[in-house]
C-alpha cells in the first residue's frame, strides 16, 4: 500500500526547525501502519516504537513522575533496553492518548529537546484538542494542562489522516499505471479508459478506504468478506462511543450516527434534527454532534448563501449537511447490496446521489479543501460544493449519472461569477472556459490542480 501522507511525513522530517509530529484521524484509517512504514522507510533500526495501550507497565511508570524530556526517555530506554540518541533515534509514539502525561510532555520535547524526531499517533486524539481548545477559551489565561485538556495545542505539527483517495485505492488493488495517470490531474489523460475507471469506481464506492477493507478486497475481490471487516469497524466505533463518551451523550451520540444514510437519502440533504426524533432541537445535539466531528468521524458541509473570500467568513451555521468519513462504511451502514452497486439496478438509483456526494466530498478533503454547499434564497437551485482557490470561490456540481444538465450551476454562474465551474459526473472530459467537466473518477486531482493553476 502506498500512502500521500507518507510524502508529507518525509518532508516534516526534513524540515531544520520541526515540532514533534501527530498524526490525526478516525480510528482504522492507517495511523499505526503509516509510523511503523515511515520508521521503516527513513529511519530504518534507528526507531523505537512504544504502544502505550499494550505496554500496560511503561505506561503506570510515565504516568508519575515529572514529565520532563530527560525523565520519559529514561523510563522508556530502561523499560526497552534501548538507547534513544537525540539526532538519530525516532521514537514512535502510538496510543498516546493512553497517557495524558505523554501527550503533554510533547509540549517539553518540542521546548527543550527539538532535535529529538518525535512521531505519535492515536485514536480519539482530536476529543482532546478539542478540549484543550475549549478549556484556553475557559482557563482566563490559566494553564490548561491543569483542567481536562492535556494536548498541547501549538507545540505539535498536525497531520490528518484519511481514508485511502480514489487514486490511492486504484494503487492498492494493484493498477498503478492507472493511478499515476490519475494522479498527474489532467482528467482528459484518463479518457481512454473511461469504461475500465467507471467499474473500479463502483467497487470504490462498495469498499471505501479504510486500509483493512482496501487490503481485503485486494487480498480476496470478495465483498462479502469486505463487508464482514466493514462490520466490524462499525462495532468497533459504537464500542469506542461507549468506552469514550460521556454517558449522558450516549444516546445522542448514536442517534446522530445512525441517522447519517437517513439524512442523506433525502432529496433535501440538509440535516434535520427533528428526523432524529419528535420535537429534537440542535441545542440538545450540539455536544454529541461536536463529539463525533473531533473524533474524526463525521463531515460537516456548512451552508453558504453569499460565496465569497474567505469562504469560511460567510458560513451558515444554522445550516449543514453531514457526511460519513469513508463511502464504503456509508454502504455498509446503509446495508447497501453489493449487486445494487455493480449491476446498476433502481434499488442503488435512489441513494446513488448520497454516494457520489459522500465521495466527490472524500477527494476534496483529501486534497486540502474544506468545502460549503450553497442554496439560494428561493430554495430552487443548490450546488451541492463550494471551494476556494486563490482567484475566488469555485462550485463543484455532483452529478451520479452521465446526464450532466446543471441548471442550479447556471444559477450561481450568474450571481457569483467564479473563475470556472466544476461538474463531475460520469460523462468525459471536458475542458470549457466557464465549466470544466471532470469525470467523477478523475475529479481528486484534476480538481486540486485546476484551482491551483488557476
Amino acid at each position: 500500500m502506498k500512502r500521500k501522507v507518507l510524502s508529507q511525513m518525509v518532508a516534516w522530517n526534513q524540515r531544520k526547525v520541526r515540532k514533534p509530529l501527530v498524526l490525526m484521524g478516525a480510528r482504522q484509517v492507517g495511523k499505526t501502519w503509516l509510523l511503523n512504514e515511515f520508521a521503516k522507510t527513513v529511519y530504518g533500526e534507528n526507531a523505537v516504537y512504544v504502544n502505550l495501550m499494550k505496554m500496560r507497565a511503561l505506561r503506570g511508570q510515565l504516568e508519575v513522575g515529572d514529565i520532563t524530556p530527560k525523565s520519559v526517555l529514561e523510563k522508556i530506554g530502561i523499560a526497552l533496553d534501548v538507547d534513544i540518541v537525540p539526532g538519530k533515534t525516532l521514537l514512535l509514539l502510538d496510543e498516546i492518548q493512553e497517557s495524558s502525561n505523554v501527550l503533554t510532555s510533547l509540549k517539553f520535547f518540542n521546548e527543550d529537546m527539538p532535535e529529538l524526531a518525535i512521531v505519535a499517533a492515536g485514536s480519539l486524539l482530536g476529543l482532546a484538542v478539542g478540549r484543550a481548545a475549549e478549556n484556553r477559551s475557559t482557563t482566563n489565561g490559566e494553564n490548561p494542562n491543569e483542567s481536562r485538556g492535556s494536548f498541547p495545542v501549538g507545540k505539535v505539527n498536525l497531520l490528518n489522516v484519511f481514508p485511502l483517495d480514489f487514486p490511492e485505492f486504484v494503487r492498492a488493488i494493484g493498477k498503478n499505471r492507472l493511478a499515476d495517470i490519475l494522479e498527474s490531474g489532467v482528467p482528459s489523460a484518463s479518457v481512454p479508459y473511461a469504461a475500465e475507471l467507471a467499474e473500479i469506481l463502483k467497487r470504490y464506492f462498495l469498499v471505501g478506504g479504510m486500509p483493512e477493507a482496501v487490503n481485503t478486497y485486494a487480498d480476496t475481490n470478495s465483498m462479502r468478506v469486505v463487508r464482514d471487516v466493514q462490520t466490524e469497524i462499525l462495532s468497533a466505533y459504537d464500542t469506542d462511543f461507549v468506552k469514550h463518551a460521556p454517558l449522558s451523550m450516549l444516546p445522542k451520540i448514536r442517534l446522530l450516527w445512525n441517522s447519517i444514510p437517513s439524512q442523506l437519502a433525502k432529496e433535501n440533504k440538509k440535516f434535520i434534527y427533528s428526523a432524529l426524533k419528535s420535537g429534537a432541537r440542535a441545542r440538545e445535539y450540539e455536544s454529541a454532534l461536536q463529539w463525533l466531528d473531533d473524533a474524526g468521524m463525521v463531515r460537516q458541509v456548512y451552508r453558504t448563501r453569499t460565496p465569497r473570500l474567505p469562504l469560511k467568513s460567510y458560513r451558515d451555521f444554522s445550516a449543514f449537511r453531514l457526511y460519513m468519513h469513508d463511502v464504503g462504511l456509508l454502504g455498509a451502514m446503509s446495508d447497501l447490496p453489493a449487486s445494487a452497486v455493480l449491476e446498476g439496478n433502481e434499488m442503488f438509483t435512489n441513494f446513488k446521489g448520497a454516494m457520489a456526494e459522500q465521495y466527490v466530498l472524500q477527494e476534496l478533503t483529501a486534497n486540502g479543501f474544506e468545502p460549503c454547499y450553497w442554496t439560494n434564497d428561493a430554495g430552487n437551485a443548490e450546488v451541492e460544493f463550494v471551494i476556494q482557490g486563490e482567484r475566488g470561490v469555485f462550485p463543484v456540481e455532483v452529478k451520479a449519472r452521465i446526464n450532466t444538465q446543471a441548471k442550479s450551476l447556471k444559477v450561481f454562474r450568474k450571481l457569483f461569477s467564479p473563475p470556472f465551474s466544476f461538474r463531475t459526473s460520469l460523462a468525459v472530459a471536458r475542458d470549457g472556459a466557464e465549466v470544466k467537466d471532470v469525470p467523477l473518477y478523475a475529479f481528486g486531482p484534476a480538481v486540486g490542480k485546476l484551482v491551483n493553476m488557476g
